[in-house]
């Protein structure tokens, strides 16, 4: 199975990808040659073998109960902080001076 010219354009423009009539005659010859380096994979006996929808098998989410733990206190939080002011963590600003907030 190989692709004509007519559908890489069609593809290209369902994809909505501008090419120009070179860049379409050199991106079917492209394709063609990825299609012809995949043949060898259709020649595998695959009778009998369930195709596989995810590559881990019998993925399953687990999930773990909520548990509530104690937190970090106020001063605890605020030992590893370059600069607190008023209870708050104190930054420098990222836009320009920004004065004294």
């Amino acid at each position: 199975m190989y692709l004509t010219e007519h559908e890489v354009r069609g593809i290209a423009t369902y994809t909505r990808i501008g090419l120009a009539d070179d860049e379409i005659s050199a991106l079917t010859t492209e394709l063609n040659a990825i299609i012809e380096r995949l043949k060898p994979i259709t020649e595998y006996d695959l009778t009998g073998i369930d195709p596989t929808y995810h590559p881990v098998a019998n993925l399953v989410n687990v999930m773990r109960e909520d548990v509530i733990l104690p937190g970090l206190s106020r001063n605890e939080a605020f030992a590893t902080a370059h600069i607190t002011q008023d209870g708050q963590y104190r930054v420098p600003p990222i836009l320009g001076e920004g004065g004294d907030r």
